[in-house]
């Protein structure tokens, strides 16, 4: 039997944020974009929960929901060099460590722990740890799975633990929830199954063949949950084993100026470039996105081998951009997919051609000089900066701007 430590923070940005900032304790504190500008809430705290605030939820209807709360942008920097600390300690203790997101992973301790008991104290150790190193605290689950060590972190939050030792102890907690306490039912899949009378696990669990009729694969997998039977193994995240490499921005107005976007999609690809080579990783694929002012959103893609330079993925999405639909844009992104890695290669004719090299690396240059001129800010000298989340925003705001 497996033995599964799920670790969640709580509230973790605006938790750092109460943390070094000791005033904003008790207040309704809400991270992400400004009332006046377009975006979400990133996280927010559980005060401002209680006016119904939420993470995803539009920013001005979080506002309209809690306008006497304390607004901030996140600091992204800083959140990585605390969940990079965070993680540090977790690991510690598993023979297998998955990381959700920065602030949230999945522990294999079955080796360590040996049984329940055990598991129990390493979760202590670690709520214990958190606490005293990082000042943060955690809700901590313990679990014979992955779907009921999640549910368990879940049930005493904030600062919370629980166990569930078994799978009949699983589908007693659930047994007569609704059917979005089970893992990958979002909203769209429960109004399906609402829409049939199925609205709690129990009924799952007595409807079984109508929701494998109903969801199919999906179906199967969501029964297997509603009688407690979950045997997937804790798997340590490898980035090559992602889909796709993307970055994308979303505009405080909307942009009608396709010249501008162009100028973006420069700095989008250098960041999909950065990335991609961090991981020593390669696309066969460019992929353009973009949202327009009415939420209408497109997906553009061209097979492109071996792309894993700033100078291609900017001419294939450029082109991709120039035979769209021109309407006022709210998001543009732009990514690469089918990834592989680089040293699994097999080398074309264009590997070996220098000149073909130069050329890629003339185009980024001009390209780089011709913002420079345009916007009057150094972009190939600040590079490394305009990759971070932070700055490219403001950065892409400036040249919208200035535009």
């Amino acid at each position: 039997m497996q033995i599964i430590i799920h670790v969640d923070m709580d509230a973790f940005y605006a938790s750092v944020e109460v943390r070094d900032h000791p005033a904003l304790a008790g207040k309704p504190l809400i991270i992400g974009s400004m009332p006046n500008e377009r975006g979400v809430v990133a996280t927010c705290s559980y005060e401002a929960r209680k006016y119904g605030v939420r993470s995803g939820m539009n920013i001005k209807e979080a506002y309209s929901l809690c306008p006497g709360g304390i607004y901030m942008h996140p600091d992204m920097n800083k959140y990585k060099e605390v969940s990079r600390r965070l993680h540090e300690i977790w690991d510690t203790y598993a023979t297998a460590s998955e990381a959700i997101a920065y602030d949230e992973a999945y522990l294999d301790v079955t080796q360590q722990a040996e049984d329940f008991a055990g598991a129990g104290r390493i979760a202590r150790t670690i709520k214990r740890r958190t606490r005293e190193e990082l000042g943060l605290t955690c809700s901590v689950g313990v679990a014979y799975s992955k779907t009921a060590a999640k549910t368990a972190s879940e049930e005493k939050k904030p600062d919370g633990y629980f166990e569930i030792p078994t799978a009949k102890d699983y589908v007693d907690l659930i047994i007569d929830r609704d059917v979005r306490v089970l893992y990958t039912v979002g909203q769209m899949t429960a109004e399906k199954l609402y829409a049939a009378g199925i609205r709690t696990v129990r009924d799952i669990q007595e409807k079984r063949e109508i929701v494998i009729r109903l969801l199919g694969k999906q179906g199967r997998w969501i029964t297997d949950l509603a009688f407690g039977i979950d045997d997937r193994k804790v798997t340590p995240y490898r980035p090559e084993d992602a889909k796709s490499i993307g970055r994308e921005v979303t505009f405080q107005e909307d942009v009608t100026d396709y010249a501008l976007l162009k100028d973006i999609l420069v700095l989008l690809s250098v960041c999909v470039e950065k990335r991609a080579k961090k991981y020593d990783l390669r696309g066969n694929g460019v992929t353009l996105k973009l949202t327009y002012s009415d939420m209408k959103g497109i997906t553009r893609s061209r097979r492109k081998e071996f792309c894993d330079d700033a100078a291609d993925i900017y001419r294939e999405a450029a082109d991709l951009l120039d035979n769209v639909e021109k309407r006022p844009v709210r998001l543009i992104g732009v990514g690469i997919y089918n990834l592989t890695k680089n040293e699994n290669q097999q080398m074309t004719i264009f590997d070996l051609l220098e000149d073909a090299k130069g050329d890629r690396e003339k185009l980024l240059r001009e390209r780089l000089s011709d913002l420079q001129k345009k916007y009057r800010l150094d972009f190939a000298g600040h590079l490394d900066e305009i990759y971070q989340t932070d700055t490219l925003h403001k950065t892409v705001e400036y040249m919208r701007k200035h535009a």
